[in-house]
């Protein structure tokens, strides 16, 4: 049993859509909100579910993913710390379009679908918060699209490890653990294709992988 723990505001304070609104405004955000901890490998959603929770992640990380009759899944991004994921069915009415499973023990603040709907009623800065990444996502599918026409394997994932890096010291670094396999479930190609490029991009000096980090370097972009 997954269980659930109250919500402080300096917390809620972390995530961007909250950083900028006062304590009298994220009291009440705080009160409808829990704190849950899943383990590795939970399904928080599934797609075709009712539409019931908003989710943002506090700690962890976290694959969005589609699958066919046949069990074979498409991962459509990784999703980690500050970032949220079901506020789509909150906006629509329509059911999870999606499902999300943890790839390692995350910490997920809760809030039910009719106390969100309240939020962004009552705050401005919030809806726009979720606007901007609505937007952000849109343009992040069109990547997507352009690189799986336009790019062979090589480029897709260097485009990907692009992506998904931090800036870390003047260097970017993927910092988020994901395996040979979701890559090729992200990129449309074969586990053995990606580990072939990997392994290339590691002998020309393009990433280092290193306690499960990714370095990148600075020539990884001209690929």
């Amino acid at each position: 049993m997954v269980t659930a723990h109250p919500v402080s505001v300096t917390a809620l304070r972390t995530f961007s859509m909250f950083s900028g609104l006062p304590d009298s405004s994220l009291d009440p955000v705080a009160k409808v909100s829990n704190m849950r901890r899943v383990p590795r490998g939970s399904i928080v959603v599934r797609a075709g579910d009712k539409t019931d929770f908003v989710y943002l992640i506090l700690s962890g990380s976290l694959k969005v993913l589609v699958s066919d009759e046949e069990g074979r899944e498409v991962i459509l991004s990784m999703l980690g710390p500050g970032e949220l994921f079901g506020e789509m069915g909150v906006l629509d009415d329509n059911p999870r379009s999606a499902t999300v499973v943890s790839v390692v023990p995350s910490d997920l603040i809760v809030i039910a679908k009719s106390d969100f709907k309240r939020v962004l009623q009552e705050n401005f800065d919030v809806s726009m918060f979720i606007m901007r990444n609505l937007v952000a996502r849109l343009r992040t599918d069109d990547r997507k699209i352009e690189s799986l026409a336009l790019m062979d394997v090589y480029g897709r994932v260097a485009r990907l490890l692009l992506e998904m890096a931090d800036e870390v010291d003047g260097q970017k670094v993927v910092n988020r653990k994901i395996s040979k396999q979701d890559i090729a479930k992200m990129i449309g190609a074969s586990r053995e294709m990606v580990s072939r490029v990997m392994k290339d991009l590691h002998l020309q000096g393009l990433i280092e992988e290193a306690n499960g980090k990714i370095h990148l370097r600075e020539r990884l972009e001209t690929v």
